[in-house]
């Protein structure tokens, strides 16, 4: 029987984990393990490639604080259990049946699909009765659930691509790229095309490999490696582009930028995102300065002429705020989701505001979810600590040297798991891949869906039956998709967080979830 000082104790040490870490030791614990835990292969090219970092980080209070202390100051550890690099998605027609492409590979993406094979092996160990497993049975037969004094941060080196990245620019501050001409929206071919989010000038603009964008400076007395933002625009293709300042703007327009802006600061432009409004959303207005992007909205991450089917990273953040970051599968064996109890920024372009508003106040209003499921209100902050490879660290160093500073192609996904826990890949595969052997079995990342549903299984054969929960003797299930729809629980928090702020998002079609 647990005795009082101990449920105390857990109680006390929860509450403390939540609060004995700073954002600069989340980031600087991502960075040293990024340097000392990951090879080189996969890592960006120096100073001629850049990329994103994300990782998931484990926080428990340190193994030494006994139980019979209840007056000790109490003290955590930190671990990262799961990272993931990358820059990339794959465009819709480069998607397989087969579940064994990566379709998405931006960082947070990565660290996120890595944490599940984390979360897998963290179940083998506790179906086998170790000791040193992260979860502890459950109250239902063959459900488990976190153990009550731990918790996990989420890390990103950059803000979430989507609404999370529409930040407003003030006027003080250096513009974030070429301002868009008043004129732009009535050119001819623009209104011929329909399309007023692809002029080739913008997309220069717009574009992190275009030589025109984003070249990077330090102020004086700027921290090294700390940099701030400068963009030049095409003077070339805009002969006479107006200065944002300039635009005139109604009271409306303004009214979603300028409740971010400090009490008394004018905003005359906003940080853009790549990221496109999904079919069956409202849509950008492309006017010039703030009012460029309409903000809240549901985005699709950009294609190289193929347009992908990859939901934003903010739109991606905010569902696991509501839906957990375990995903359908794993769900038929926890009583509870997984949970962040707070996502930390690197240094870069920053919005506490729109942070917020990207992550939980868009689905701050969802009710009538299913036993265990909530809308978090994950603790949200900003390191000053910048990564030492992303786009505005390498720019700096390498000032003005020869060729164009591009996006790593690599994608690189850790585990903290005994067997394989790295993964390079690149378009979707593992790193190396000729087309020839795309269909063998060494093919396959250890992140994909189909590997991910392998392990699944795995644990899956490793319980006897009668020790199986209640969602898998329903019936058999034999494809990926119908193990999917058969965790009942998830299948409807998710309904009602569609039905009642996500409505637009975009789903693949049953038919590439159908292997076994």
């Amino acid at each position: 029987m647990v005795c009082d000082v101990c449920l105390w104790f857990n109680f006390r040490a929860s509450a403390a984990a939540q609060t004995m870490w700073t954002a600069d030791e989340i980031a600087r614990l991502c960075y040293e393990h990024y340097g000392l835990r990951l090879p080189k292969q996969g890592k960006p090219e120096p100073n001629r490639e850049w990329t994103l970092l994300a990782a998931m980080v484990k926080i428990q209070p340190a193994a030494d604080q006994a139980c019979n202390s209840p007056d000790k100051p109490a003290q955590v550890t930190k671990e990262v259990v799961s990272m993931g690099t990358g820059t990339k998605c794959i465009g819709q027609s480069k998607m397989r049946k087969s579940g064994d492409i990566l379709n998405d590979s931006h960082a947070e993406i990565i660290a996120r699909r890595s944490f599940q094979r984390y979360l897998l092996h963290q179940l083998h160990l506790a179906a086998a009765l170790k000791e040193d497993s992260i979860f502890v049975p459950g109250t239902r037969r063959g459900l488990w659930k976190l153990r009550p004094d731990l918790l996990f941060v989420f890390f990103s080196s950059h803000t979430p691509c989507g609404d999370a990245s529409i930040i407003p620019m003030l006027e003080f501050e250096d513009q974030p790229c070429c301002p868009v001409s008043r004129n732009w929206a009535n050119n001819p071919s623009v209104k011929a095309s329909g399309n007023l989010e692809a002029p080739e000038d913008k997309r220069k603009c717009e574009d992190p490999d275009s030589s025109v964008t984003k070249k990077m400076r330090l102020e004086p007395g700027t921290p090294d490696g700390v940099a701030h933002h400068q963009s030049f625009g095409n003077q070339e293709s805009s002969p006479d582009p107006p200065s944002v300042s300039r635009c005139n703007l109604t009271t409306e327009e303004l009214a979603t930028v300028t409740g971010m802006a400090p009490s008394g600061a004018k905003v005359v432009d906003v940080y853009r995102t790549g990221a496109k409004c999904v079919p069956g959303e409202a849509g950008d207005s492309g006017k010039p300065g703030a009012a460029y992007h309409q903000v809240g909205l549901l985005r699709v991450k950009p294609g190289r002429g193929d347009r992908t089917s990859s939901m934003s990273c903010s739109d991606k953040l905010a569902r696991w705020n509501v839906l957990g970051c375990q995903g359908a599968l794993l769900m038929h064996f926890l009583e509870e989701p997984i949970y962040l109890s707070a996502v930390v920024i690197g240094k870069c372009p920053y919005s506490q505001e729109a942070m917020q508003r990207a992550l939980t106040g868009r689905c701050h209003n969802i009710s009538a979810l299913p036993k265990g499921f909530a809308v978090q209100e994950v603790k949200i902050q900003q390191s000053g600590l910048l990564f030492e490879q992303s786009r505005c660290a390498v720019q700096v160093k390498r000032a003005d040297g020869p060729g164009r500073l591009v996006p790593c192609g690599a994608a690189i996904s850790w585990s903290a798991v005994p067997e394989q826990p790295l993964d390079v890949t690149a378009n979707g595969f593992p790193q190396g891949t000729t087309k020839k052997g795309i269909q063998s079995l060494q093919a396959r990342s250890r992140i994909s869906k189909v590997e991910l549903f392998r392990s699944f299984q795995k644990l899956l054969s490793s319980i006897s039956e009668d020790k199986w929960p209640d969602s898998l003797r329903v019936r058999k299930l034999e494809t990926y998709q119908e193990y999917k729809e058969a965790a009942s629980a998830y299948q409807e928090a998710w309904s009602a967080l569609r039905k009642q702020a996500f409505g637009s998002w975009i789903r693949n079609p049953p038919d590439y979830h159908q292997f076994k």
